[in-house]
């Protein structure tokens, strides 16, 4: 190994980290606040002729209004499957048809829900920083064994410690302004 190796642990780092953010991005579009969002069926699966099948796969999903989505289905015999499956989600729709389409209200959340998903959101946060953290580790290590080895100087192990610090540092940034943002989504009336 060459102190090129310490490079590849940078980018290893920021790679695995990044990977993590963009986790929490895609769970943060999932999460239900009191607009209307396509993304709020993505996780959807719908029993279709014996297989499990997405929901975005069987019809077009839109959101016309604020307060409301539309499911245009492909095929009129997914369209009491697909009723099913989102009436089954855990999201608390209940979708009324109208030939091949479905509309679900999006009913308004309670202060009381807010502050749950609020919670939740924290939760989910304090979780990703967490993997972050722990990416921080593996990388600090790498680049302490590799100087216990005496393959990198001492002086390169400070400076990769301090870049390896700073790439953290600005992701948990990125979390925590995501965080606050889909916070105050959420608490918007």
């Amino acid at each position: 190994m060459t102190p090129e190796s310490i490079e590849e642990v940078l980018l290893e780092h920021e790679e695995q980290c990044a990977k993590a953010v963009a986790s929490f991005k895609k769970d943060l579009q999932k999460m239900r606040t009191g607009r209307a969002s396509t993304s709020l069926l993505e996780g959807v699966m719908v029993d279709y002729y014996g297989a499990r099948t997405a929901l975005s796969h069987l019809g077009q999903v839109s959101v016309p209004e604020p307060r409301l989505i539309m499911v245009q289905v492909f095929d009129t015999g997914a369209v009491e499957s697909i009723e099913k499956a989102i009436i089954g989600s855990d999201l608390g729709f209940n979708p009324s048809r109208d030939g091949n389409t479905l509309r679900i209200n999006v009913p308004p959340l309670t202060e009381e829900s807010r502050k749950e998903i609020v919670r939740h959101l924290h939760k989910a946060a304090e979780d990703i920083r967490i993997s972050v953290r722990n990416h921080r580790r593996d990388a600090n290590d790498s680049v302490k064994k590799m100087e216990k080895e005496g393959i990198v100087p001492k002086d390169d192990v400070k400076r990769s410690l301090d870049k390896i610090q700073k790439q953290t540092d600005d992701f948990i940034k990125a979390i925590d302004e995501m965080l606050e943002a889909k916070e105050e989504e959420c608490m918007v009336v």
